[in-house]
């Protein structure tokens, strides 16, 4: 579910569909459409599952919003699927008992983000990042358009998924 959420919420929303709303308006290429859609579909994914990270471990001072909201809401996100599927028994019921607590205080989000890092999560949707950046640069080198373009586009993806805000 949450990499659903990524997907067409972020991935589309985000990245990919402002892409071809530009794209449009100034009269594209067909390939470049598409070449929009190689680039920008994996880089939104990515942009949403660094923005998870940052919503349960990003400093507030440097993100601007508490890092108690994802885990009080208790949003459906590819780091807490995650985080469930590699624990068992006592630490997945405390992850489950935790998450999503309108409650939650500091030290039981504390309790959380050890637990999620104690799963190997939190390595493993950075991982997921590094693949969908990879993903998104290869099909952005591809993109038919010139090399100051190709680079400021390069420039913007790298900025928006190895952000610490």
């Amino acid at each position: 579910r949450g990499l659903t959420v990524a997907r067409y919420k972020t991935g589309t929303y985000t990245i990919e569909g402002p892409l071809q709303v530009g794209a449009a308006l100034a009269g594209a290429t067909p390939e470049l459409h598409r070449a929009y859609a190689d680039f920008g579909f994996p880089a939104g994914e990515a942009f949403q599952l660094r923005d998870d990270l940052l919503g349960v471990f990003g400093p507030p001072d440097s993100t601007g919003k508490s890092n108690l909201d994802d885990l009080r809401e208790g949003k459906p996100t590819v780091l807490f699927s995650l985080a469930l599927e590699r624990t068992s028994g006592a630490q997945a019921a405390r992850l489950r008992a935790q998450y999503g607590r309108p409650d939650l205080d500091s030290a039981g989000a504390e309790e959380l983000r050890e637990l999620i890092r104690a799963s190997g999560a939190v390595a493993a949707v950075e991982e997921m990042i590094e693949q969908r950046a990879r993903q998104a640069l290869a099909g952005l080198a591809q993109a038919p358009m010139n090399a100051e373009a190709r680079d400021a586009l390069a420039a913007l993806i790298k900025a928006a998924l190895y952000r610490d805000r």
